[in-house]
């Protein structure tokens, strides 16, 4: 109960025997008898100006005819029921006169005047609009002495939270006379300017320098040149957390007794502050015997090891309470930890000084085990359109099982992982703990997010207009795909995926659809996929205004894979196996470095498989720890092994050009100007063998591709210091061939620079982002056929709200493309820097810019490549 609902009672109390006192003198003039029961002969509402009197009756429950006690209880009743509405500012009710057993009554009421308008002067208009928001100045608001009373300490507070001490602010009503009791408010702001900290004098410090005592103090920093990252304003919350903070570096030195004997802060003329803290260090301590009591679970010898503190160590306090229970860390490796991961909720470990003689202080960690705590109810909570199996088959915690806390966190992790949910407001909540029983029930409340997207693009580029038009549901429900109630717009909750995509210009169409479903049968986490993609491209003119049909290729493609969650080494790594056909039917269509045929069909069957581990935690639009790796490999059979054709006198590109409309290899003679003498095709097995018999070598196909590729992908998280986050960034790769005279296919090759992006894979390449240079400048104009790449990346979040998720990073990345694994140099390196911004926003996407310097040449050049733009659609994370 509030103080406000209090002191209303307390009044309507106090007003009542008001009543009645003064209903006492009525009674000697009236006759009325006190304690007295009497029909309510009738009963007037006086005061009323928004609300109907008969509504106000009706409200109080009083009937005329009904039989009442003046005064009494009823009455009493009656008056708090009105004052818990809040719309009142006083409430009276008087005897008007008594006819016989009949009493008739007055209820004077007074209406509390309701907020009409708002007008905040002395800020800019999108500020006064936040405020209003936050400070709940809705339009319809009673207007109290307290909610103006509560409005101006919110914005005092507020601003002085800003480091804004001298702010006033003056809040004055007016009656709106357009309105019926209606008053409009004006709030004055004047912020002034913001008070900084000068300077920051010590006092009494001899153990540590002024300059340590300083860097001790988080939040509360003296102004200093060329410190921009942290301001030197002045929020007294956080410099009383930060005197706290001054004693725990004293007390990590050993300083056990350090306090601060006195501190003030001191306002100048020149609108800062000068503080002055004078501390008192005593003298430095050590760790002596340490001893545990109370452990049946554990041996000392388990429990000293967790603590990682022996004898003869300088005092640590602060070292201490951490082991003991790190509250920064939800996964801290502690003695608590140890504890509630084997099932422990209920255990109390309390560190005792039990004798402090000399410099040595001696400590009793005093242990209450308490039983074994185990799960009874699981349940989750907030999840309207995710269905409850796809949530509870993720739940690392079950009805039955041994509280472990390290499971608890997993499933925040996991369930974050779905991105379905809005990561940053997952919150379990532990419920009816019962230490006697050794039960506990735990819910899970999840705020569901947007888990569908749409890419919807259009620009300008080779030489025409560019359309994409792409649907991706993250969170989709295949078995209701037919059930018309269940499009909300579309069928969801089942946790599948569905991805459409379409891109088109005058030049080329691709088209490609997706599906995945990660609990095939429901039962375990085994993922299964597939795709279908087709691309057809059509052959320019000179001018690049117009296309020729009959000059084109069309690539379509299947693919169809399995993964499983692994159970060893731990359950965080994954097997996924793939099996993928393209078919590339190319008429007439000869452009060098991509497709060295101009004429035919090529065919690759491949099999891929991966081993990869995810323990990222929590959030995957900003993990903020645990790492992530995948290495793979793409297989094709190697054909030439039993084709029976020799290469060995067959040029690297000769091997794949030069086929007939049913992909034989063919002889070809041509003209002076190299234009093919249509007449002279023969199929041949190799270019020298024209004189064959067709007959005997036309079915020997050549139009299998063959290759394998290798590539790796690591990438680290580490939480630096509050919320800045490291992501380091390790990338390899490497595309090889069986049959070396045969040679490496001219498909399936790396792309190295730029944004990483491309409109287009037609011949299955790989677009590898090193920003700081043009898009694939440090390939060759065919492709490489190995590449490695490293990166670090400091970011830092600026909000990570479910509507959209923003955070800044600076970047520091190398590598490099060659055209052989002779040539490869893993350190011959072109490398970048630069700064950048992410926003990712549930309906559309990741989107961001890059700005990055190139520090050394691209092929051909000389100079620095210097800086260049990368605008960031859709990548990953």
């Amino acid at each position: 109960m509030t103080n406000i609902s209090m002191f209303k009672r307390y009044f309507g109390a106090i007003l009542l025997f008001g009543v009645m006192f003064f209903n006492s003198a009525i009674a000697q003039e009236t006759n009325i008898d006190k304690g007295k029961k009497y029909i309510l002969g009738g009963i007037e509402v006086t005061g009323v100006k928004s609300y109907n009197e008969q509504t106000v009756v009706t409200f109080t429950g009083l009937q005329v005819g009904q039989e009442i006690t003046v005064p009494g209880e009823k009455i009493s009743k009656v008056i708090t029921k009105l004052w818990n509405l809040n719309l009142f500012s006083d409430i009276s009710f008087y005897i008007t006169r008594v006819e016989g057993e009949k009493v008739f009554l007055e209820l004077q009421i007074v209406e509390l005047p309701t907020l009409s308008d708002v007008k905040i002067t002395g800020l800019k208009k999108k500020k006064t609009d936040d405020i209003i928001k936050e400070a709940e100045l809705k339009r319809g608001k009673k207007v109290t002495e307290s909610f103006i009373a509560n409005t101006k300490n919110y914005l005092l507070n507020k601003y002085k939270k800003q480091g804004y001490l001298n702010t006033k602010v003056l809040i004055n009503t007016v009656a709106d006379t357009s309105e019926a009791n209606a008053v409009k408010m004006i709030v004055n702001i004047d912020t002034d300017e913001k008070v900084k900290v000068k300077d920051i004098v010590f006092e009494g410090n001899e153990k540590l320098k002024d300059k340590q005592l300083r860097k001790a103090m988080k939040n509360t920093k003296q102004r200093q040149f060329g410190r921009f990252w942290k301001k030197s304003k002045f929020i007294p919350e956080d410099y009383s957390t930060d005197l706290t903070s001054l004693i725990d570096a004293y007390k990590e030195k050993g300083y056990r007794d350090a306090r601060v004997l006195n501190d003030s802060v001191i306002y100048n003329d020149d609108n800062t502050i000068g503080i002055n803290i004078a501390v008192e260090e005593g003298e430095r301590y050590y760790f002596g015997n340490i001893d545990f009591v109370g452990n049946a679970a554990y041996t000392d010898r388990e429990l000293a090891r967790v603590l990682g503190i022996k004898k003869g160590d300088v005092y640590n306090g602060v070292l201490l309470r951490k082991r003991i229970a790190d509250d920064t860390k939800p996964d801290g490796n502690d003695i608590t930890n140890y504890y509630q991961n084997t099932g422990y909720l209920f255990s109390r470990i309390n560190p005792v000084e039990v004798s402090a003689q000399n410099d040595t202080i001696d400590f009793e960690i005093r242990i209450i085990e308490g039983k074994p705590a185990y799960f009874n109810n699981v349940t989750v909570a907030g999840n309207d359109r995710t269905n409850d199996h796809v949530i509870y088959r993720n739940l690392r915690t079950r009805p039955g099982q041994l509280y472990r806390k390290e499971n608890v966190f997993r499933t925040i992790r996991e369930l974050g992982a779905l991105g379905y949910f809005d990561a940053e407001q997952l919150n379990p909540q532990i419920l009816n703990p019962d230490p006697d029983a050794g039960t506990v029930d735990i819910q899970y409340g999840v705020v569901e997010a947007g888990s569908s997207q749409i890419e919807l693009q259009g620009g300008y580029g080779g030489g025409g207009f560019i359309g994409t038009l792409g649907l991706r549901f993250n969170n989709f429900s295949i078995k209701n795909l037919f059930n018309k109630e269940a499009y909300k717009p579309v069928p969801m909750g089942d946790g599948q995926t569905l991805a459409l995509r379409l891109q088109a210009s005058k030049f080329y169409q691709t088209y490609s659809f997706s599906f995945i479903e990660p609990w095939l049968g429901g039962r375990k986490p085994v993922q299964f996929s597939t795709s279908l993609s087709r691309t057809l491209q059509f052959r320019p003119t000179i001018d690049y205004r117009d296309v020729d049909k009959d000059q084109r290729f069309v690539i379509t493609g299947i693919n169809v894979g399995l993964a499983k969650r692994l159970e060893w080494p731990d359950d965080t790594f994954q097997l996924s196996h793939s099996l993928s056909y393209q078919h590339y039917d190319i008429q007439n269509y000869a452009i060098g470095g991509i497709f060295p045929f101009s004429n035919g069909v090529s065919q690759s069957l491949a099999y891929t498989v991966a081993l990869s581990r995810d323990n990222t935690y929590t959030n995957p639009i900003f993990p903020t720890g645990g790492s992530k790796f995948v290495i793979s490999a793409r297989l094709t059979p190697p054909y030439s092994l039993f084709n029976g054709v020799d290469y060995a006198d067959l040029g690297n590109q000769e091997a794949y050009k030069d086929r007939n409309s049913n992909g034989y290899l063919v002889h070809v003679e041509r003209d002076a100007n190299g234009n093919k003498i249509a007449s002279t095709e023969k199929v041949v097995a190799t270019v020298d063998e024209a004189s064959t018999d067709i007959a005997k070598v036309g079915q020997k196909k050549l139009n299998w591709l063959e290759y394998y590729k290798i590539k790796f992908q690591g990438d680290w998280y580490k939480q630096l210091v509050g919320d800045l986050v490291l992501r380091t960034n390790a990338e390899f790769g490497f595309l090889g061939a069986y049959n070396q005279d045969r040679g490496i296919v001219p498909f399936e090759r790396f792309y190295v620079g730029g944004d990483g992006l491309g409109n287009y894979a037609l011949d299955g390449r790989e677009n590898i982002q090193l920003r700081g240079y043009p898009n694939n400048s440090l390939s060759a104009r065919d492709g490489s056929t190995i590449f490695n790449k490293f990166s670090l990346e400091l970011r830092y979040p600026i909000t990570l709200k479910q509507t959209a998720s923003i955070y800044t990073l600076g970047f520091l990345e190398a590598g490099n493309a060659f055209e052989s694994f002779d040539e490869y140099s893993p350190f011959d390196i072109k490398r970048s820097a630069g700064l950048g911004v992410r926003i990712f926003m549930p309906a559309f996407g990741l989107l961001g810019i890059d700005f990055a310097y190139g520090f050394d040449p691209v092929s051909g050049g000389n100079t620095p490549n210097g800086w260049e733009t990368h605008f960031i659609i859709g990548q990953q994370f």
